[in-house]
């Protein structure tokens, strides 16, 4: 593991402290450390709006990158200098933006659905019929814990997703009955890891291990896919069980596709292109889908109207009418 420099440790740190994410706080650092190297080592302090437009301009014109990656580098650069630096950025920067055109998002039919499903590993079934029938995230889905489910109302409730917003989304009834098995296979690995003097519990947010603090070894809090080792706290040195890492669904998901034989581009992403696209296909409200997806801006929802109106559902091809 890279040793990081005490300036970024020191970063890290405010940002853990401030419950930023794991993936937010490296993907902040990775952009920091870069833009530090980018300038020869100076130190940021010692830069400012001038180096930082440099910087944002040598990613577009020699890396080439894309409008979203451009965007995080500088919601990196913009938080280093508001709360470390505490000398913001100018709201005028005057830099290269990269142009290029935001792609249509990859959708798969749902026979080529059930066909990618048929030829997942067991172990990944459940959780890919999650992101596809309830429209999660990756990390939505490894992140959900047992409480999480409500079967009663047959709904998931998705906590801190993408900006650490919540929502409730619809539960697929025919997941029910798999839902029920994996807690109890949960359940197997609470049991073992109580046997454990080691054990810690399993890690709560916020401050809810001091305001609950049996709920860290309770089934409730436990997440729904657990790992099968393990592991070590990298906050506290605790020893905890931890979710699948959503590297493995990647994986497992690229693993399918290549034995179906299917020739889209699909990750595990798609699942969610597909519930939306598929949800307003069956005739559901836009804004349902909205809510459905958690985006904050109907706008975003609207990118799945575009993906049925410039296929077959939207023109006819003058040449099916000479043919």
């Amino acid at each position: 593991m890279k040793t990081r420099s005490p300036f970024l440790n020191y970063i890290a740190d405010y940002m853990l402290v401030r419950q930023y994410s794991l993936r937010t706080v490296d993907t902040y650092l990775r952009w920091i450390a870069s833009y530090i190297h980018f300038h020869n080592k100076r130190h940021p302090a010692s830069m400012g709006d001038n180096e930082v437009e440099r910087y944002l301009e040598h990613l577009v014109l020699k890396q080439n990158v894309a409008p979203r990656t451009q965007a995080t580098a500088l919601n990196s650069l913009s938080f280093l200098y508001k709360h470390i630096i505490k000398n913001e950025l100018s709201l005028n920067l005057n830099f290269a933006r990269s142009k290029k055109q935001a792609k249509l998002p990859v959708v798969m039919t749902p026979e080529e659905v059930k066909l990618l499903m048929t030829h997942l590993n067991k172990r990944y079934y459940l959780i890919a019929g999650l992101m596809y029938g309830s429209g999660l995230r990756v990390m939505e889905a490894v992140q959900l814990r047992v409480k999480d489910i409500d079967f009663d109302y047959k709904c998931i409730q998705v906590w801190n997703g993408k900006g650490n917003k919540h929502r409730i989304v619809t539960l697929a009834t025919e997941l029910i009955p798999m839902l029920r098995n994996q807690i109890l296979h949960v359940d197997d690995y609470l049991k073992l890891d109580l046997k454990n003097t080691d054990y810690a519990g399993v890690w709560m947010p916020y401050a809810l291990t001091k305001k609950y603090p049996c709920a860290s070894k309770s089934l409730a809090w436990q997440y729904l896919f657990p790992s099968h080792i393990l592991s070590t706290d990298p906050q506290s040195g605790e020893i905890r069980r931890h979710h699948f890492h959503h590297s493995c669904i990647r994986k497992e998901v690229k693993k399918a596709v290549q034995k179906s034989g299917l020739t889209k581009t699909i990750t595990p992403h798609t699942l969610r292109h597909s519930f939306a696209t598929h949800l307003l296909q069956s005739g559901a409200d836009i804004r349902t889908v909205q809510a459905q997806l958690g985006h904050s801006d109907v706008k975003t929802t609207q990118i799945y109207t575009h993906v049925l109106q410039q296929g077959a559902n939207g023109v006819i091809s003058p040449l099916s009418k000479i043919l």
